[in-house]
């Protein structure tokens, strides 16, 4: 049972993040909420509040070590434990190798890379301390397969990927820290929005023409996994829409 444990989620402004708050909390979770946009962590402890749930939001940008430990540390002085962290903070400016988009490439491999390590970095010692844990990492769909115009990104999930079974192979036996991969497909988001290579206008219209999976369906799967029974380690769930190909 997950009732009053305590989870954080980074990248907890929109989407998956916000989603996933939500649906912690209502299980009787207590959620520790960050991201950049304060003023959305605002409202969205406003909702979780006013729902009976129990909320904790500061600023983090997880490309930044001593916020995210610090962030860690808050938690822990608030409700002195961490039991689940969902590392959701992600980019997709998707971009074509040649167009040399370099700014992007470094905000992808800075988040989607040194932000799950940072996050994870920060709670690791506390979760092995105590012997209990789960690290919940957000992949991709993208960190299984490699499409054009996505080979930076691709590579940050296919990353996101092999360092979660890393972390399982390390700590779920000897430490009892359970370790799962989320890998979705196309969800209606914000990410598309990051999308600057206007030759890719076309994979964006189409994306928003299918029928996508929405925030709450990974929030339900990201439940499923955190709630399983403690003897049941659910390292990988793929989802994708049931019109997507790829």
């Amino acid at each position: 049972m997950i009732n009053d444990k305590v989870a954080i989620i980074t990248g907890a402004s929109s989407g998956i993040g916000e989603a996933t708050a939500l649906t912690l909390a209502k299980a009787g979770v207590k959620v520790a909420i960050g991201a950049r946009r304060v003023d959305r962590l605002e409202e969205l402890a406003k909702k979780i509040t006013a729902n009976g749930g129990e909320v904790f939001f500061k600023k983090l940008d997880v490309t930044k070590r001593d916020e995210c430990d610090n962030f860690a540390k808050s938690v822990l002085e608030k409700w002195g434990s961490i039991d689940i962290l969902v590392n959701n903070a992600g980019l997709m400016p998707l971009s074509f190798f040649k167009n040399l988009k370099v700014d992007e490439w470094d905000k992808m491999i800075d988040v989607n890379i040194k932000g799950v390590l940072y996050c994870t970095g920060s709670v690791i010692n506390h979760m092995k301390e105590k012997k209990s844990g789960h690290i919940v990492n957000l992949s991709s769909v993208a960190g299984r397969i490699v499409f054009p115009a996505g080979s930076v990104y691709c590579a940050t999930k296919h990353a996101v990927a092999a360092f979660t079974e890393g972390l399982r192979q390390e700590f779920s036996v000897r430490s009892n820290i359970r370790v799962t991969s989320i890998e979705p497909g196309v969800v209606a988001t914000e990410l598309n929005d990051t999308i600057t290579d206007e030759s890719l206008q076309g994979f964006v219209e189409n994306a928003k023409k299918m029928e996508a999976l929405q925030a709450q369906d990974i929030a339900n799967a990201i439940l499923y996994a955190v709630d399983s029974p403690s003897h049941v380690n659910v390292n990988e769930i793929l989802i994708r829409p049931t019109t997507q190909e790829r």
